[in-house]
């Protein structure tokens, strides 16, 4: 099955919660919680490029399969990931 594709945001249950436990301020949670965002997938095998437009920001990720990566959030923090539990 492969992920490629272009997907905009239908609806945003619980929005405000997830926000708050990511650790946004109130300010951005309520600038964010009417735009609607479009993420594009590539997907090649196992390497994934995933950009998420939201209003004027553009978040660019590239992650593997398997492999640790660093990957930037919607705070702008950037963490290291891996799909190891």
């Amino acid at each position: 099955m492969s992920f490629t594709g272009k997907y905009e945001l239908q609806s945003q249950e619980n929005f405000e919660p997830f926000m708050k436990a990511l650790g946004l301020p109130d300010d951005q949670i309520q600038k964010g919680k009417d735009i609607k965002s479009i993420s594009e997938i590539v997907q090649d095998g196992k390497k994934f490029k995933i950009t998420i437009t939201t209003g004027s920001k553009v978040l660019h990720n590239e992650f593997t399969v398997g492999e640790e990566c660093d990957i930037e959030l919607l705070t702008g923090e950037k963490v290291k990931v891996s799909d190891q539990l």
